[in-house]
Order: structure tokens, then C-alpha cells, then sequence
């Protein structure tokens, strides 16, 4: 069983890894030299019989631009081993999955995020964070808005955030 949980998690560190060598220049600079952007994620997640549905829309207040960034999302329950993630999204851990946000422009909205993810068993609730864990070299002064946190109830109701 050990054996088969490392094999699914090798994939996306590989992954990840290769995210990291996106690079890109900016105009606006911070106090320290390096560009500065504001990051923020909104959306909403609904829960039924341990299958969570989240959408979330990236959102780049400026001032400078994006090159490339990802989301985390974390659940507080694990995930069931098997899993069916969109392109551009990579189970980085036992509760954790990365999705590429991808260039965001100064003051623009990024493309939506959707995706499925089973947990295991089936809860009552879970809780879920949402931050940004990398933005391609831009500083984010305001961490207050890309840093999200949602109790899901499993009611199948939409929780927004």
C-alpha cells in the first residue's frame, strides 16, 4: 500500500518541480527590488457523499503582471487514492492538490479553475484552504485575499468564498 502512495505522489513532485523554472519580467517593483502583484481567489465548493466540487476564479489586482503561478488547494480529510484531476492540476500530497492559475495580467481575471476530487470515505465536513503557493518571482504584499478557508458541509449545498 506504501509502495503504490509513493508511485502516485512521485508524478506531481516531479511536476511541481518543473513549475518552478517559469521565469518572467514585470515593470513595478516592491521596496526590495522585486515585482509586486495582488493575488485573490474566489469561488465556491459543494460537497455530496465525499465528492468535492470546487470552481474558483484567480483574480490579479496588480500592479504588475503575473508570469505563471499555482494554486493549493488542501483538504483537512484524504483524499481517496484515485484520483481524476483537470490538466494543469496535480495531487501534491495525501490532502493536497496543485493547480496551474497560469499568466495573470495586471488588474485581469485568470481562467476558471474546476475540478472534482473524492475523499476518502465519506464525511460530514471538511475543511478546505485555498492559497497561493507560487507566483512566478512577484511579491504579494496582501496575503489576506489569496488565502482562503471553507467549512464544506456534505449537504451538497454551494459554499462561496
Amino acid at each position: 500500500m506504501q509502495e503504490q502512495v509513493l508511485r502516485v505522489l512521485r508524478g506531481p513532485a516531479v511536476w511541481g518541480a518543473a513549475l518552478v523554472a517559469v521565469g518572467g519580467v514585470v515593470p513595478v517593483a516592491s521596496a526590495d527590488g522585486g515585482p509586486e502583484a495582488d493575488l485573490a481567489y474566489h469561488g465556491s465548493a459543494a460537497m455530496a457523499s465525499g465528492l468535492v466540487d470546487v470552481r474558483l476564479t484567480p483574480r490579479n489586482l496588480g500592479p504588475s503582471a503575473v508570469p505563471d503561478a499555482t494554486v493549493r488547494l488542501r483538504w483537512s480529510e484524504p483524499l481517496a487514492y484515485r484520483q481524476e484531476l483537470p490538466g494543469g492540476c496535480a495531487r501534491s500530497g495525501l490532502r493536497v492538490v496543485l493547480c496551474r492559475v497560469g499568466e495573470l495580467a495586471a488588474d485581469g481575471l485568470g481562467e476558471r479553475v474546476e475540478l472534482g476530487v473524492r475523499l476518502r470515505g465519506a464525511p460530514s465536513e471538511v475543511l478546505m484552504e485555498v492559497d497561493t503557493v507560487w507566483s512566478g518571482g512577484v511579491v504579494d504584499r496582501n496575503r489576506a485575499n489569496d488565502r482562503q478557508r471553507l467549512l464544506v458541509l456534505d449537504t451538497g449545498d454551494e459554499y462561496y468564498f
